[in-house]
């Protein structure tokens, strides 16, 4: 009889909840998702807030981030902002239902400089048969000013039983 394991949404807020407390806990935090999930990782975000349907994530102005006009890259951008939607998204699922990111659209209203927090808050829809699902999520600058904002549909279903 195998056991069976939580969902990875219940797996990061775990992990979250046991790190983010502790001195440097939440670098730490973003380093272990950045090494779990490489691509996402390769910005450097820090993640700030972690909650079911919530989530925020600081990315700083550097120039590994940088393009050609002097801001923030469009895909680092697209990037914190399907984080941010899925770390919310996935921390919100029950362990009956799974979920994946189907497809995004990212608008830029402004050029991105300096340091920006992406954040994402959702409700996680009761999904009793395979769904799609959008969450928005937006970036935006220190002065608050929004700099990018993201659909990411998601597709919802519940996982097969054995």
């Amino acid at each position: 009889m195998s056991k069976s394991r939580p969902s990875p949404g219940a797996q990061l807020l775990a992990t979250w909840r046991r790190f983010s407390p502790l001195p440097g806990g939440r670098w730490l935090f973003s380093r272990f998702l950045g090494w779990m999930n490489r691509y996402s990782g390769s910005v450097g975000a820090t993640i700030t807030t972690l909650e079911p349907g919530h989530a925020t994530i600081v990315l700083r102005d550097r120039a590994k981030v940088r393009n050609h006009l002097n801001s923030v890259h469009a895909i680092a951008l697209m990037n914190v902002a399907e984080l941010a939607s899925g770390l919310a998204m996935l921390t919100g699922l029950p362990t009956t239902v799974r979920g994946i990111p189907i497809r995004i659209a990212i608008t830029y209203p402004k050029k991105a400089r300096g340091s920006l927090a992406a954040e994402c808050r959702c409700t996680v829809p009761t999904v009793t048969a395979d769904q799609e699902y959008d969450v928005t999520s937006t970036v935006r600058d220190a002065a608050g000013d929004e700099v990018a904002r993201a659909t990411v549909t998601w597709r919802l279903g519940l996982v097969p039983t054995m």
